[in-house]
C-alpha cells in the first residue's frame, strides 16, 4: 500500500558546544490521505524537531537530518533541493506553529501575509488573492474578514490570531496539515473551539493531519492513531483507542495517569512519573525510560528495545509488554 506520507529511520541531532544532542533518534510512521494522526510526549521528547525535519525547518548549523528518509508520494523530500522544498512547504504541506504572534511578522498586515503565499504557491493576481483570503478567514469564523484584512496582528485576540494561522495553512489546499501544538498558550475555552474547529475544517476539506501535543486530553478525540516520544524515540504507536485503553509501555500509562480525571477524590493527589527527562547529550544503548520505569529489570537497563508489533496496527518498545498487559491498563474503555 502507497501512504501519502512516509516517514523511516529519521534521525536528526544538534551539534552545540556541550556536546551532540540526540533530538530525534530513528523514528518510523506513515499517514494516509485524511487520516489525523497525534504525536504526545513531555517537552524535549523531539516532537516538534520531528516535524520540523520532516519540513526542513532545522536551522543548520547546529542542527542535521543525520539518516532516514520522508517520501511524500514518489518523492524523498529530505533530498529536494532547497527551492523545490520551498514549492513543497505551504503548497503541499503546511504547518501551524504554538505561539501565533511570533509566527506573524507584526509590522504586516493580515492581508498582506495571508495573499504572499497565494500569489507564490498559487500564482494569483492581487485580487484573486485578496478574495482567497476573506474565504478563508471566513470559514475560521473570523467576522467582518474583508475588513479584517488591513488590521495588524496585535489587533487580533490570541484565538483569533490562531484560527489566522489556520486560515494561512490552509489556503494553499495542502494534503498534509501539521499542527505543532496549536492551542498551548491559549485559554482552555479557546482551546475546545480551536480544536472542533480543526475537527470540522479535517471533515469538510479532507486533509491528512499531523497534531503535536503535550496534552493527551485534547487528542483523544480527534486523531485516529497515537504516536508516543520519550528521548527522541517512538516508545509506543497505535490505534488512539489501543493506546488509552489498553496501554503497552509504561511511559504511555504514566501519561495517562497523570490526566485530571472527573471521578479522583479532590483531595487526591495527581499521579506523576517520577525522575527526571534523560540527558539527549548521551546516546542511549539501553531502554531511554528504564531509569524511571517502576518496571525495568536488568535487560532493560542494558539494551534498548526496538518497537515490535503487539497487536493489530500496535507497537510498543518495551521488553516486558507481555508479562504487564493484564497490569497495564486505564479507566474504562472509551
Amino acid at each position: 500500500m502507497t501512504h501519502l506520507l512516509e516517514v523511516n529511520n529519521l534521525v536528526t541531532r544538534f551539534y552545540t558546544e556541550a556536546g551532540v544532542v540526540h533530538a530525534v533518534n530513528g523514528i518510523s510512521y506513515t499517514l494516509d490521505e485524511g487520516e489525523s494522526m497525534g504525536i504526545v510526549g513531555e517537552s524535549g521528547s523531539g516532537k516538534s524537531v520531528g516535524v520540523l525535519s520532516i519540513m526542513g525547518l532545522i536551522p543548520s548549523p547546529p542542527g542535521k537530518v543525520e539518516d532516514g528518509e520522508v517520501l511524500f508520494g514518489d518523492r524523498d523530500i529530505l533530498k529536494l533541493p532547497d527551492e523545490q522544498m520551498r514549492r513543497v512547504r505551504g503548497r503541499e504541506i503546511a504547518m501551524i506553529f504554538q505561539d501565533p504572534m511570533t509566527s506573524l511578522n507584526p509590522v504586516l498586515t493580515i492581508g498582506r501575509q495571508m495573499t504572499e503565499s497565494l500569489k507564490l504557491h498559487l500564482g494569483m493576481n492581487d485580487e484573486q488573492a485578496k478574495q482567497r483570503a476573506v474565504e478563508m478567514l471566513e470559514l475560521v469564523g473570523i467576522p467582518n474578514a474583508e475588513d479584517r484584512l488591513s488590521d495588524y496582528p496585535h489587533q487580533y485576540s490570541g484565538g483569533q490570531r490562531q484560527r489566522v494561522m489556520i486560515a494561512m495553512g490552509l489556503s494553499c489546499n495542502p494534503s498534509v496539515i501539521i499542527a505543532d501544538e496549536p492551542t498551548t498558550a491559549l485559554d482552555v475555552t479557546i482551546q475546545a473551539q480551536i480544536v472542533e474547529l480543526f475537527k470540522q475544517l479535517q471533515e469538510k476539506l479532507g486533509m491528512a493531519v499531523i497534531w503535536i501535543t503535550h496534552d493527551l486530553g485534547v487528542v483523544a478525540g480527534m486523531v485516529d492513531k497515537l504516536a508516543v516520544m520519550y528521548s527522541g524515540f517512538i516508545v509506543e504507536q497505535g490505534p488512539v483507542r489501543d493506546l488509552y485503553y489498553s496501554p503497552r509501555h509504561p511511559y504511555t500509562l504514566g501519561l495517562l495517569q497523570a490526566m485530571p480525571q472527573l471521578e479522583v477524590q479532590e483531595k487526591e493527589r495527581l499521579a506523576s512519573i517520577k525522575g527526571l527527562p534523560p540527558d539527549l547529550l548521551q546516546e542511549p544503548k539501553f531502554c531511554p525510560f528504564s531509569p524511571r520505569c517502576p518496571y525495568a529489570d536488568d535487560k532493560c537497563r542494558e539494551e534498548n528495545p526496538p518497537l515490535m508489533d503487539i497487536g493489530p496496527n500496535h507497537q510498543a518498545a518495551c521488553w516486558r509488554w507481555e508479562e504487564l498487559r493484564d497490569g497495564m491498563r486505564f479507566g474504562e474503555e472509551l
